[in-house]
């Protein structure tokens, strides 16, 4: 899919969001690895985000420990 906007997202069940935990100001470093998955993975398929997407993975990959 390259073009995201025929996503309507008021029609997209989104994970439910329990309001009374605080969240961390950082991520974990199993979040950044799971967000710098979906990065490139969106860097992958091409698209109107796919450079921006990469440009990011690039910068949280040099931010945080390798997975190895």
């Amino acid at each position: 899919m390259d073009d995201y906007a025929h996503f309507d997202l008021d029609e997209i069940d989104f994970a439910p969001v329990e309001y009374d935990q605080e969240r961390l100001p950082l991520l974990t470093l199993g979040e950044a690895h799971a967000l710098l998955r979906v990065l490139r993975a969106v860097a992958g398929e091409g698209g109107p985000v796919a450079a921006e997407a990469d440009g990011w993975s690039k910068e949280i990959a040099a931010r945080i420990p390798s997975a190895d």
